[in-house]
């Protein structure tokens, strides 16, 4: 069996070789299996893809293709119709795979049957405040309860970190949807869900996301997450789940009680008591998760990075509302502007 490892990637010279070092090493299910990487390269102008080009040159198991509009959708797409692998298998740069992760993808398609499968979305951070924003991803208040972030969890699910499919159901699907520079493969689990497929999440596949290692960094991801939302619900009609709903209506409840506080004694009482229930909530959440001896500092950090995670993600929705239903064009411009 073939097995393609799918890989977007730009400006990544100080990560690419030791990912790919990681990624051909990787175990496969059987000895006489084989595995390409298709590494799409959006147009990299750091050394990168001189990197890449040279270690494609010395090992036949590794290609590149362009990816000139430099979004993960097209890479994504680019480097699946250039596999020729029965089975085809995401990676990211800045994630750590364990050494049998492309196994344990290849078994768990095998034993379940599912559309897609992949692990938890598990991020690991290093020193202040990297630790408590990967701290934060883990989470129920600041997720949501999302099953893509509980590591011990195997079963049906919305969506997994990554994935892995069998090509010809890849293909059949559609591929990613490229007028998404992000969440193209939450919609992408959307329309597997809502065409009987299955969407697996396995424990036995593991992997550790580098996070975003700043506050200002962590908004901003947060809110092109929640911006790009609103054209994949309305291109379904209904979300994935209530959750993706609920930043958005906490920070327009927050801009209506802001609004009439100069006339109402009753929405400036409201706005202190939600403001206090919320920070208590996202401290009480951060303390849980704390870790000592810096309880007290990790605690303030968690509910911080709580707070910029629901916060981006509810104004870059109502951001893309505005633009959609006032100003009549579909969201992208601003968004796209801001993709780091």
């Amino acid at each position: 069996m073939r097995i393609s490892v799918i890989v977007p990637c730009r400006n990544e010279a100080s990560h690419i070789e030791a990912f790919l070092d990681s990624v051909l090493a990787q175990q496969l299910p059987a000895i006489h299996d084989v595995l390409e990487v298709v590494v799409a390269d959006g147009m990299s102008n750091d050394g990168t893809r001189a990197l890449i080009d040279k270690r494609a040159n010395a090992d036949g198991r590794l290609m590149v293709v362009d990816n000139p509009a430099s979004i993960t959708s097209t890479a994504l797409n680019l480097a699946a119709v250039r596999a020729s692998g029965e089975i085809v298998v995401r990676m990211d740069v800045h994630t750590v795979y364990s050494p049998d992760y492309v196994r344990e993808c290849v078994r768990a398609l095998a034993d379940t049957g599912a559309t897609c499968v992949g692990g938890a979305w598990l991020p690991v951070g290093q020193g202040w405040p990297q630790q408590a924003i990967a701290l934060a991803f883990s989470s129920r208040f600041g997720s949501g309860g999302a099953a893509s972030r509980r590591i011990d969890f195997s079963g049906p699910v919305d969506t997994v970190y990554l994935g892995a499919w069998r090509r010809e159901d890849l293909l059949r699907l559609g591929g990613f949807d490229e007028s998404l520079v992000r969440n193209q493969d939450d919609e992408l689990n959307l329309r597997i869900v809502r065409s009987g497929g299955v969407v697996w999440q396995s424990a036995s596949i593991r992997s550790t996301y580098t996070p975003r290692a700043s506050f200002v960094a962590l908004f901003r991801q947060f809110y092109q997450y929640g911006y790009w939302k609103v054209p994949v619900i309305r291109k379904h009609r209904l979300p994935a789940s209530p959750r993706h709903l609920a930043p958005f209506v906490f920070v327009a409840g927050l801009a209506g009680l802001t609004a009439l506080t100069p006339w109402s004694t009753l929405a400036r009482a409201a706005l202190a008591t939600v403001l206090g229930v919320y920070v208590l909530t996202a401290l009480f959440s951060g303390a849980a998760l704390a870790r000592s001896p810096h309880r007290l500092r990790d605690a303030a950090g968690i509910a911080a990075a709580i707070a910029c995670m629901h916060l981006g993600y509810g104004l870059g929705f109502g951001h893309a509302l505005v633009e959609l239903l006032l100003l009549r064009r579909m969201p992208g411009a601003v968004a796209t502007r801001l993709t780091r």
